[in-house]
């Protein structure tokens, strides 16, 4: 597969375009907030940080189980279109306030809460969308070009927000990002309708969350990718609030100094991206393979003695961590029936960013009592455990033979099945699951 054989579409050019454009936005958006509350709203509190963090994304845990309900029903082009309006609206509103001088925290504490609940229901409804503008065999190319661009959009918008912070100060890296979201709204309103590929739609009853929790529980390997990415995403996915106190606490630098943390952490995320645009079926073991690589990588990084040395140690974290949420990401919507996708992605959602709100106060705590090194310490040391005790359990529970080779594929996970017939049971069961028919797919729903 080409990297960029999604690209061939012409209606997710314009989405890959506008969501690039935006993202860019986004990035710049999420330094200034931090920098504002750091620096001058608070005096220098990681805690502060990170309940800004928490808020922004605590709806995530409320409203993304709905969200996900409402991308199996409505029209996701539309609710897009909403959703971007109402982020839109918000960065001007933030904007304002710190132009005109009368920004305080708490005013920064409820824009991020009113963020989050527009975003908890954009991201269901964004990560199902990108199956209406490929084919099927393109889905898991075009979910790693879509991390790419938000991961080409953090290798720029930190380090451009960090030069605009101190040029023209915060204020307008709001009302900047307000403008941004404008190149989505003109992507969704201009792509040829022809051309999408409506999904199966759930019809209306009772009981359809309840039928994706049943659907997720009955299915252990999106559990096991659960429980990996939850607990990274707790304590290890904290970059916002990790970098600014090292770069403020540890290394006494500026905020053009934190954004290039941003946009150098992004050189490893973009990398594993396009690297993952190129598998055309990621597997468990590479989430469970890269949560422990990201172990490894953070822990390093913790230990970095001077700021470049920091500097070039976010890379490989980068690549890491990327690897991970895109493996994760695509194995779920590849392998889940397209009536149930939403849902399923929205609880994927819920474990992924609704961890945020418990981690970030914690590891803000641990950086201001332990020091900022800890805070990263404290993700390199979950990240170990929970791959490692992943990587066993799937072993016994799954009865994997693991066998090495020294010529390639060096590495060798075979099923009971594999032995017998070749074809892993994990395997074949998420083949079955992705051939299914819609119509097949939409009366499974129902009955549940």
């Amino acid at each position: 597969m080409s990297t960029f054989d999604s690209l061939r579409f012409f209606n997710y050019r314009l989405w890959f375009a506008g969501a690039l454009v935006a993202n860019v936005g986004t990035w710049m958006q999420r330094v200034a907030q931090d920098w504002l509350v750091l620096t001058q709203l608070s005096d220098d509190s990681g805690v502060a940080v990170g309940i800004t963090t928490a808020l922004q994304f605590a709806p995530v845990l409320a409203l993304s189980a709905y969200a996900g309900l409402l991308a199996d029903r409505m029209d996701r082009r539309k609710l897009l279109i909403a959703t971007q309006v109402g982020q839109g609206v918000l960065a001007l509103g933030l904007g304002l306030l710190v132009l005109i001088g009368n920004a305080q925290l708490w005013h920064v504490y409820l824009f991020a809460l009113l963020l989050g609940c527009v975003s908890a229901i954009d991201g269901p409804v964004r990560q199902t969308f990108v199956a209406e503008l490929v084919p099927p065999d393109k889905l898991s190319n075009a979910v790693g070009l879509n991390s790419a661009s938000f991961n080409a959009a953090r290798l720029v918008g930190p380090g451009v927000a960090g030069l605009l912070i101190a040029w023209v100060g915060t204020g307008w890296v709001f009302v900047i990002n307000a403008v941004t979201f404008g190149a989505t709204i003109f992507a969704l309103t201009t792509m040829r309708r022809s051309e999408l590929r409506p999904m199966p739609t759930a019809s209306r009853s009772k009981g359809q969350i309840r039928a994706g929790m049943r659907y997720v529980r009955g299915r252990t390997d999106i559990v096991v990718i659960m429980v990996v990415v939850g607990v990274v995403s707790t304590f290890g996915l904290n970059f916002q609030l990790t970098s600014a106190l090292m770069a403020r606490s540890e290394f006494g630098k500026g905020a053009g100094e934190y954004g290039i943390l941003g946009s150098i952490l992004a050189i490893g995320s973009l990398t594993g991206a396009l690297l993952a645009a190129r598998r055309e079926r990621p597997r468990v073991r590479l989430v469970i393979g890269a949560a422990f690589g990201f172990g490894i990588a953070s822990g390093v990084m913790a230990l970095m003695p001077t700021y470049p040395a920091f500097a070039i140690a976010c890379i490989p974290v980068g690549l890491a961590s990327l690897t991970m949420m895109t493996a994760a990401n695509a194995t779920i919507q590849m392998t889940t029936e397209p009536a149930m996708r939403g849902r399923v992605m929205a609880l994927y959602m819920i474990v992924f960013l609704g961890a945020t709100p418990v981690g970030s106060p914690i590891v803000g705590w641990i950086g201001e009592t332990f020091g900022a090194r800890w805070s990263i310490g404290i993700g390199s040391i979950t990240a170990l455990l929970v791959s490692t005790g992943a990587a066993l359990w799937a072993r016994k529970a799954w009865d994997v033979e693991v066998r090495y080779h020294l010529r390639r594929p060096h590495l060798e996970v075979l099923y009971p099945t594999t032995r017998a017939t070749g074809v892993p049971e994990v395997t074949a069961r998420q083949d079955a699951v992705a051939e299914a028919g819609a119509r097949d797919a939409a009366d499974e729903v129902t009955a549940a």
